[in-house]
């Protein structure tokens, strides 16, 4: 990955523009947060206020420029993230197999996750799940922190088994994430400019939408590829439709969510990280964007739901890293092609899309399943159960007996 980002000037490597994003746009806010202040009318600033944390941290580095602090502060959170999971696997009833996917899965995107701050978020969320099972505390404090620099990590929190685990890691994660927009309420100008930006977000041609669109331009739809809002984004006649009914499906899918949590009976070790990875798949392709980083978020997910033998999320993690294989041929290497809506680039697209989508269904149906199974369980053995017309039994000889359970 290091050797990649040396030479990202290449062609097939986006002509320097994955690198670009660090030294040009990355170290510009770090000179507008250095300032105290927010980039507030910057309309590519989209990030919740612990961002500025992250993009302030490398230039406090001595010795080293922007650009190189930031790559060693990215290969350090993958090395972090890489021991947590190695550490898992190692417990009784654990396996190492969610280390191997973080370890080989990563390289897949070639050297974007090392020049994109993603990296940092996905540790916050892989630490927080991690921590779970020894403190519902530290796995709030931890989500509550990745909240407030991506939104997203807050939904890691979804599957925490109900009453007191869920009480108390959703306090500690409300507090934490209170307390540290406090803090940037009162340290910084304008920390919650955010949101407007956000509001302005269009449809990005990567995104599920975006994908139905470039098709529909072979079938003569009239709309364009324009840059704005930090990416590409199709503007033209039914677009504001296909950015409607992606938050109606959004909404959607939260709504499903919850209904799962309700009805949820059964849980394990691994239902936490089942339900953050289905979860997080499920907000990603109804996004308006799917931008390539994202998929780190999905490959430090699914590599902790395979850290634990009873998940179920197995066949999804495999989609999930062949849709992380094709997302980096997309994009740099046939980026162009994409952007052009050429039939090349259409195809990449949809195939990558719907491989993330078959991943989201299928990962909310092996949960759902999953959780609803009925465990019948007796304390004592010794108690029976008798039929009209037939003998009575122990539960503990007929279970012995009967392999059709």
């Amino acid at each position: 990955m290091l050797w990649l980002l040396a030479h990202n000037n290449e062609r097939v490597l986006g002509h320097g523009a994955v690198a670009r994003e660090v030294w040009r746009l990355y170290f510009h806010w770090y000179g507008v947060l250095s300032h105290g202040a927010f980039p507030a009318h910057d309309t590519l600033w989209q990030y919740p206020p612990g961002a500025g944390a992250v993009l302030l941290a490398p230039g406090l580095v001595p010795g080293l420029s922007y650009f190189q602090a930031f790559v060693g502060f990215t290969l350090a959170t993958d090395a972090l993230i890489t021991a947590a999971l190695a550490r898992a696997g190692t417990r009784p009833g654990r396996t190492l197999l969610g280390a191997a996917l973080w370890t080989g899965g990563l390289p897949l995107l070639l050297h974007l996750p090392l020049a994109r701050y993603d990296v940092v978020v996905t540790a916050l969320a892989v630490l927080s799940l991690l921590t779970l099972s020894r403190s519902t505390r530290a796995c709030g404090v931890l989500a509550g922190l990745g909240a407030l620099v991506k939104v997203w990590p807050a939904l890691v929190l979804l599957g925490v088994e109900r009453g007191r685990p869920t009480r108390t890691a959703w306090t500690w994660a409300a507090v934490t994430g209170g307390a540290t927009l406090a803090f940037f309420v009162l340290a910084f100008r304008n920390p919650l400019a955010f949101l407007r930006q956000q509001g302005g977000r269009g449809v990005q041609i990567e995104s599920l939408g975006g994908t139905a669109l470039s098709l529909a331009r072979h079938a003569g739809w009239h709309g364009t590829v324009r840059y704005q809002y930090g990416a590409m984004e199709l503007v033209g006649p039914h677009v504001h439709a296909v950015a409607t009914a992606s938050l109606a499906l959004t909404a959607v899918a939260f709504a499903l969510l919850l209904l799962w949590r309700v009805r949820a009976r059964h849980w394990t070790e691994a239902t936490p990280y089942d339900a953050a990875l289905s979860a997080v798949l499920l907000f990603t392709v109804t996004s308006r964007v799917i931008s390539p980083q994202y998929m780190i978020w999905l490959l430090g997910l699914a590599a902790v739901c395979l850290t634990s033998r009873h998940t179920t999320q197995r066949p999804v993690a495999a989609l999930v890293v062949t849709a992380t294989a094709l997302s980096s041929v997309a994009y740099p290497a046939f980026y162009t092609e994409v952007v052009g809506c050429t039939w090349t680039g259409c195809l990449l697209m949809l195939a990558r899309n719907g491989l993330l989508a078959a991943a989201a269904v299928l990962s909310l149906t092996r949960l759902w399943r999953a959780t609803r199974r009925r465990t019948d369980t007796v304390s004592d053995p010794s108690i029976t159960r008798s039929r009209p017309g037939r003998p009575r039994m122990s539960v503990a000889a007929a279970s012995l007996g009967d392999d059709r359970g």
